[in-house]
């Protein structure tokens, strides 16, 4: 799927989602929204899909919210939503700036891996506003509330160095180097079992908002499932056959 606002490419069991609007430095507009709520929806019907990468078309990542048209209606328009439902690991490749709204869909993601030269914020209180996207709730869920405080009631942005000592962002790499270290992060996810990515990522996920001993019970049944599995009986043969294994997805 492409559109005007949003290419995908499918390689091999990646598929690549890159914002496209770089004359309006990726900025999140309602077509570019409709268009990741479809694409997540499919993506998700997708057995062949084992992670995904989002990353922008140019030198930004997302310089937000598009506040050129249709200002009544921005509200209803949520990138981080469809992109937190995504049943596989998603990547977020930061190549430069995701200010307000791109880096709420960055927060959605899974993990989130910057260029050195990016800058990160959610600037919206300077405007009178607040972040609408997800980014009151995600950011101190990662961040701790202090720190996310910090940032969204100051609204400046601060370095990819310095998201990463606040464990905002995993990695920060040069340049010229980010897409061959996504890729390579994104190759050894893909090459597990899917079964098991996807309950890794459901236990964390849902886990967090549960207690602790209602949390253990769901690693506990997720676990038991996947005893079940084909892909669990593939793992066991080819570690006794010391050879890769194949997995499947059932």
């Amino acid at each position: 799927m492409s559109s005007q606002t949003l290419i995908f490419e499918k390689v091999g069991q990646i598929g690549v989602v890159t914002l496209n609007r770089p004359e309006a430095n990726n900025a999140i507009n309602m077509e570019l929204a409709g268009a990741m709520a479809d694409l997540c929806s499919e993506i998700n019907q997708d057995q062949e899909i084992r992670v995904v990468i989002i990353t922008g078309a140019g030198e930004t990542f997302s310089a937000g919210t598009d506040w050129g048209s249709h200002s009544e209606e921005i509200a209803l328009w949520s990138v981080a939503t469809p992109v937190d439902k995504l049943n596989c690991p998603v990547i977020a490749a930061i190549n430069g700036d995701a200010l307000g709204q791109g880096l709420e869909l960055a927060l959605a993601c899974d993990l989130r891996i910057a260029a050195e030269t990016a800058r990160l914020g959610l600037p919206e209180i300077a405007s009178g506003l607040i972040p609408r996207d997800g980014g009151t709730q995600r950011l101190p869920r990662l961040i701790g509330r202090a720190r996310a405080l910090e940032m969204i009631l100051l609204g400046e942005s601060i370095s990819a160095a310095e998201a990463r000592q606040l464990g905002l962002v995993n990695k920060v790499i040069p340049p010229p180097e980010l897409s061959s270290t996504v890729d390579e992060v994104a190759q050894r996810i893909a090459s597990s079992a899917p079964l098991a990515l996807r309950y890794s990522k459901e236990a964390i996920m849902k886990g967090s908002e549960l207690t602790l001993e209602q949390g253990l019970r769901l690693e506990s049944d997720l676990y038991a499932i996947l005893q079940t599995t084909r892909d669990r009986t593939e793992g066991i043969t080819s570690f006794l056959e010391k050879r890769p294994p194949e997995f499947k997805g059932t």
